[in-house]
């Protein structure tokens, strides 16, 4: 797999992330900034989405079926989302999310498989039991995995 190298520098930072038992935190900050930036870009919200509820699943035990190379791009692709500093800097009006969208993408399509059967096990799940797992954790659900 040929993984962009602009995406490849946040493949370390996904591994410490995901050792490190931050991912809580990354999903939280995501969440915050796809609700300031990402409106209006359907496609980015939907990929992020998707990629939250994959990184949640997991992290909570509930779905393993995925690969640890699949996680840890999805990891960093969300870690790139968040960088202001990224391939075309989010300080740039009107641009600055174009390349977190291309990258988002590359990972939608390369690990299309993964993901398609991960959004599959989510929608075969009951209403409540999907919105229990989509859920962001709050302070004591953070404590209380991290024990």
């Amino acid at each position: 797999m040929n993984v962009p190298r602009h995406l490849a520098r946040f493949l370390p930072l996904a591994a410490r992330i995901l050792r490190g038992k931050r991912l809580p935190a990354l999903l939280l900050a995501v969440s915050g900034k796809a609700a300031r930036r990402g409106a209006g870009q359907r496609g980015l919200v939907a990929n992020l989405g998707l990629f939250q509820a994959l990184c949640l699943a997991w992290w909570r035990g509930e779905y393993r079926a995925v690969s640890g190379k699949a996680l840890l791009t999805v990891v960093a692709g969300l870690a790139y989302f968040l960088s202001p500093l990224d391939l075309i800097p989010d300080f740039l009006p009107g641009l600055g999310l174009l390349d977190d969208v291309a990258v988002l993408s590359w990972i939608m399509r390369t690990w299309s498989g993964e993901l398609d059967a991960f959004a599959a096990w989510r929608d075969a799940q009951s209403t409540a039991r999907r919105q229990a797992l989509e859920r962001l954790p709050d302070e004591a659900e953070i404590r209380s995995r991290s024990d």
